[in-house]
C-alpha cells in the first residue's frame, strides 16, 4: 500500500538506493513551491470571492498547459461530485468564436506570465458580454492591463509556482472550490511526508526509474484503465516531460488507453524494443454496467453477471501477469475511492517524484528554457513580417 487510499505495487526486483544528499526536512523546506501543497498555504482569494463566483452555473476556464490541466483533472476525476458545468479552452481553435457564442459563462482566465499568446488570443474573442476573473502574477502584463480595463478581479498567481506545479495553488483550488469541492481535503502533503511507508516507496520508485534511465529506458508508458483519469495523465505528461527534458536527458511519458490499446500497441510493448518502463493505473469502480445474460451463449458463460469493471480489472490483472513473465518493468496503482484525498495524494506523489528525479539527473525541474525560445521566435515572426 502507498497510502490507505492507494494500493501500490512498486517495480519488482529493483534494489533501492539512497538518493544522494537526500534529507527530508532540507529538501521539502527549501523548495518554495511546495508551500502550495501544505494545509496552511495562504490563498490570494477569499471565501467571499468564491461565494460570489459560485452563483453562476457555467464556467469557461481559459489557459494553456498547467494553467488548465490541473482543473481539468479535478473536474474529470471527481465529476460525480460536481454539479457546475466547466468548459476548458486549452488550445487555439480557428472557429472558437462561433462555437462559444451561444454559451453564457463566467470566464476564469489564467496565465502565470499574463502574456501567454494562446490565452491572449482566446480571451480576446470570449471576454465580451461575460463576467471575467483573472489569475496572473502581480506585475504589469497584457492580462493585468486587460483586467484593469474591464474592472475585473485579479487573483494573484504566486511568482514562485510554475504552471505545471500549480494544481494545489489558486490555479487549481479556486476552480475546485467553485465546483463545490473541499480544498482542504486535497492537501495531503503534511500527512504524506510523515508517512514512512509513503516515503520509502517514493524513494524506491525514484531509484528504479533512475536505473531504467541509465539502461536507456526513456519511455514511461502509462497503461490507464480508468476513463476518468485521462486528464490526470495529460497533467502528468506535461509535468514529467517539461520538467526533465533538458541537457539531452529526460523521460518521454506515453499514455495508452486500456483495454482499447490491447488491439493496437500492446504487441509492441510486449515484444518490441526494450526501452520502456510501465505504469498500470486502475480504479475499483462499483458504479458499472453489467453484461446482459440473455444474449450470451454457452461459450460466453464466463461473462454471466459480470460488470464491465470486473472485466476491465481481469484484463488488467492478466496483462500484469504477462508483463511479469516477460520481465518487463512495471509498477501498479489501484485506487480504492474516488475523492479529493486520493487525487491530492496522487498529485503529491507525482510532483515529489518529478522533483527528486530532476535533482538526481542534475537538471532544473522548474524551468523550460527551450519552450521560452519558441515563444520568442513566434513573436519575432509577427514583429518583423
Amino acid at each position: 500500500m502507498l497510502t490507505s487510499n492507494i494500493k501500490f505495487k512498486n517495480f519488482k526486483n529493483i534494489k533501492s538506493k539512497k538518493i544522494k544528499n537526500f534529507k527530508k526536512e532540507k529538501w521539502f523546506n527549501e523548495i518554495k513551491l511546495l508551500r502550495s501543497l501544505k494545509k496552511n498555504y495562504k490563498y490570494s482569494y477569499s471565501k467571499n470571492q468564491i461565494n460570489k463566483l459560485k452563483k453562476a452555473k457555467n464556467y469557461r476556464l481559459i489557459g494553456m498547459g498547467g494553467s488548465t490541466l490541473g482543473a481539468e483533472t479535478i473536474y474529470q476525476f471527481l465529476k460525480h461530485k460536481i454539479k457546475k458545468k466547466f468548459i476548458f479552452i486549452n488550445n487555439l481553435n480557428p472557429q472558437i468564436k462561433d462555437e462559444q457564442k451561444k454559451i453564457k459563462a463566467t470566464n476564469i482566465i489564467i496565465s502565470k506570465s499574463g502574456n501567454t499568446l494562446e490565452t491572449i488570443a482566446n480571451s480576446n474573442l470570449l471576454i465580451k458580454g461575460s463576467k471575467n476573473i483573472f489569475i496572473t502574477e502581480d506585475k504589469k502584463s497584457y492580462l493585468s492591463e486587460l483586467a484593469n480595463i474591464l474592472k475585473a478581479e485579479i487573483i494573484e498567481h504566486k511568482n514562485y509556482i510554475g504552471g505545471r506545479y500549480s494544481v494545489l495553488s489558486e490555479v487549481g483550488m479556486l476552480p475546485a472550490e467553485i465546483m463545490g469541492l473541499n480544498e482542504k481535503k486535497f492537501k495531503r502533503f503534511n500527512y504524506l511526508i510523515n508517512n514512512n511507508n509513503f516515503l520509502n516507496e517514493l524513494i524506491k520508485n525514484v531509484s528504479a526509474i533512475l536505473k531504467f534511465v541509465k539502461e536507456k529506458k526513456f519511455n514511461s508508458i502509462i497503461l490507464n484503465y480508468d476513463k476518468n483519469s485521462e486528464n490526470l495523465f495529460k497533467w502528468y505528461q506535461q509535468l514529467v516531460a517539461e520538467s526533465l527534458g533538458k541537457k539531452s536527458r529526460g523521460i518521454l511519458p506515453v499514455i495508452s488507453t486500456m483495454p482499447k490499446d490491447n488491439h493496437s500497441l500492446l504487441q509492441l510493448y510486449l515484444d518490441g524494443p526494450k526501452n520502456n518502463f510501465f505504469t498500470f493505473f486502475s480504479t475499483l469502480d462499483s458504479n458499472s454496467d453489467k453484461i446482459n445474460n440473455k444474449w450470451l451463449n454457452k461459450n460466453q458463460n464466463y461473462l454471466r453477471n459480470k460488470s464491465f469493471s470486473k472485466i476491465i480489472n481481469a484484463q488488467k490483472n492478466a496483462t500484469e501477469k504477462v508483463f511479469y513473465k516477460k520481465k518487463l518493468p512495471f509498477r501498479s496503482f489501484e485506487i480504492k475511492n474516488r475523492n479529493e484525498e486520493v487525487l491530492g495524494e496522487l498529485f503529491c506523489f507525482f510532483i515529489l517524484e518529478t522533483i527528486l528525479l530532476g535533482r538526481a539527473l542534475k537538471v532544473n525541474p522548474f524551468d523550460q528554457p527551450s519552450v521560452d525560445i519558441i515563444k520568442t521566435e513566434t513573436k519575432k515572426l509577427f514583429y518583423f513580417k
